[in-house]
């Protein structure tokens, strides 16, 4: 793979989002002209915060409106560009009501519409996806079937299905497809990032991510009474981010790359923010039994099976290719955990005490 031109602009798609702000933030302050897409041009308060970081940086931004499901609609916004950074995807882990309609159709037709304009367009030399761990492993449960307990790059989703772990379910048929449409051309290699649970400090004061639902639940009660004994990979939206820029400008870099920093608990996140901030809030101190779980498994919207196959079954994850291939190291869980929390307060998003 050649050096991507960077004088050329970057199609970050999915502007508005949690992880796409922070790659666009990285490319305006180090000068990139970006083009980014959003589904609304005229709801300019979803990305607002984009505007006023170049207006301040030495990059340039140019906005466009696409929609994932609307063949052709990045088009335009592709002109140009060698290096695309496709982030734009669901994200619902609860409250799915119509998995197809939800999350399956807009993963996969999603990313089968972005790359299939790729191809159309002869400047693109390079695509970036935002896929996640969760095309790796779809239960905790998968990692008893590794060799050492640990979850590499070679590993893919074959637990999760559009009744069991939707989320999980569209992120794997959404890389699939994404390889295969690359092997259908020889233009323009593909690079998958697989990030773990993201956290970390937003750019925006929105509360309608599970990331910042999570780390609002447990400050405000929700909580109090103990979490389950979830495992799962933890890592820094700025990690994730850089990890994007990084995969975009590495000539050599090539195949997925795992994000995570370290494996944790809900209840470990908790005990960082209580040793920072104190009580002021209702953070949890204790484990929820698992009788309790396993008993009480269809009111809390989790099936007895998903209990069983992840509720105290620890799981690691191996990063040490992403660190050779694109050189990234990693912030600490209890620094992305602070900064985040941080990030709420200062941002009122939860009422002081």
């Amino acid at each position: 793979m050649k050096q991507i031109d960077t004088q050329k602009p970057v199609l970050v798609t999915g502007g508005s989002g949690y992880i796409a702000s922070w790659i666009i933030k990285y490319l305006l302050e180090e000068g990139y002209t970006v083009h980014t897409t959003v589904r609304d041009l005229a709801k300019k308060e979803k990305y607002a915060h984009l505007q006023s970081i170049a207006n301040s940086s030495q990059g340039t931004l140019k906005v466009f409106a696409a929609d994932l499901l609307e063949k052709d609609s990045f088009l335009s916004a592709m002109q140009g560009c060698e290096l695309i950074m496709h982030t734009a995807s669901p994200f619902f882990v609860l409250g799915v009501k119509d998995a197809e309609k939800q999350l399956l159709q807009p993963a996969k037709d999603g990313t089968g519409n972005v790359l299939e304009t790729a191809k159309q367009v002869e400047s693109v030399g390079r695509v970036v996806l935002t896929s996640s761990c969760a095309a790796i492993y779809g239960d905790n449960a998968d990692v008893r079937s590794t060799p050492n307990n640990v979850f590499t790059e070679e590993y893919w989703n074959t637990s999760s299905s559009a009744s069991n772990n939707p989320y999980a379910y569209s992120k794997t048929i959404a890389e699939k497809e994404a390889w295969k449409i690359a092997e259908t051309q020889n233009r323009w290699d593909l690079l998958v990032i697989n990030p773990a649970f993201v956290l970390g400090p937003s750019l925006t004061k929105r509360t309608d991510s599970t990331s910042i639902k999570t780390m609002l639940q447990l400050a405000d009660g929700t909580y109090r009474f103990g979490t389950p004994e979830l495992w799962f990979g933890v890592t820094d939206v700025r990690d994730v981010a850089r990890a994007h820029i990084l995969a975009g400008f590495t000539p050599e870099a090539k195949g997925r790359h795992i994000i995570t920093s370290d494996s944790v608990m809900i209840l470990d996140i908790a005990s960082i923010l209580a040793e920072k901030f104190g009580h002021k809030y209702p953070f949890p101190q204790h484990r929820l039994p698992y009788f309790l779980l396993w008993l009480f498994a269809p009111l809390l919207g989790f099936s007895q099976n998903y209990i069983k196959n992840n509720i105290g079954v620890p799981i690691h994850f191996d990063n040490s290719y992403t660190k050779k291939d694109l050189g990234l190291e990693f912030r600490k869980v209890s620094d992305t955990v602070i900064d985040h929390f941080q990030q709420i307060l200062d941002d009122g998003l939860l009422r002081r005490r």
